[in-house]
């Protein structure tokens, strides 16, 4: 399968979800640490539409997977995820919600506004106007766009070369922002709509959402809409943004979290 990378030694209990849409291998060096532990799969998606997302990770599950799975997703790939654990429950054990998106619109109002206030105007501008591309966004802008709000979500980031990012080259790397025009207006109307949410709650697998109290994406666009699930948790990460394997502060932290989660204690702080 070109757009699945193993990490470690099977059985694959674990798999990652990238966010994005489109950005594929973000979550590779949250793989690498956990596969120290255990084997990890990590998708990249490629369909074009959020059904078309469900389908290829559920496949992708059954075909290479010793199933039910631990899904850990990061952002968009916290609620497809979530979307797949309720179109699919019986390849899901449990749902680990890293730095997810809001799951209603209301709580989702505030996160342009905090993105645009921590920039410097020209770089907000620029910000503007790539988001003003719309559909006809390429690739260079998603990527410069990106690293816009990536600097914009980040609490106290480490340098590169001590978060470990660099990763594989893509099996589809020129076709990211195509990834991004399709998939996103589709799950902005399923949560405009309820359905997202509604998703949410069919939920019978535990859930823990892991957040960082300084992302854009307020914790409580995640924490008080998913509440009244029987086996929901949430755990506020502070001094931390968007991408908790990327922060000075938050990074060991997240690590032991995670490693809790998946039932090795805190192994991960030293693996």
């Amino acid at each position: 399968m070109v757009n699945l990378r193993r990490h470690g030694r099977p059985p694959y209990r674990i798999a990652v979800l990238h966010g994005g849409p489109g950005a594929a291998g973000e979550m590779a060096p949250v793989a690498r640490r956990v596969s120290r532990l255990a084997g990890v799969l990590e998708p990249l998606q490629t369909a074009a539409s959020v059904d078309g997302q469900i389908a290829e990770l559920a496949a992708c599950l059954r075909a290479a997977a010793t199933l039910p799975v631990a899904l850990v997703g990061h952002s968009w790939g916290a609620w497809l995820g979530v979307c797949c654990a309720a179109r699919h429950p019986d390849i899901v054990r449990e749902l680990i919600l890293v730095a997810s998106a809001p799951f209603t619109d209301q709580h989702a109002a505030t996160i342009l506004q905090t993105r645009l206030a921590r920039l410097r105007p020209e770089e907000g501008r620029e910000a503007q106007a790539l988001l003003g591309r719309g559909a006809a966004l390429d690739d260079a802008g998603l990527a410069r766009l990106g690293s816009l709000f990536a600097r914009a979500d980040a609490y106290d980031p480490l340098p590169p070369e001590a978060a470990e990012t660099k990763a594989a080259p893509l099996p589809r790397d020129d076709a990211q922002a195509a990834i991004f025009a399709a998939v996103w207006p589709e799950a902005a109307a399923l949560r405009a709509s309820g359905e997202l949410l509604r998703r949410a709650r069919s939920l019978r697998c535990p859930v823990l959402a892991i957040h960082g109290e300084h992302d854009p994406h307020p914790v409580a666009g995640v924490c008080e809409p998913l509440a009244d699930l029987a086996h929901f948790r949430c755990v506020p990460l502070p001094r931390c943004g968007h991408t908790p394997w990327l922060e000075r502060h938050a990074r060991e932290p997240f690590f032991r979290l995670l490693a809790t989660a998946l039932g090795f204690g805190d192994a991960c702080a030293d693996a």
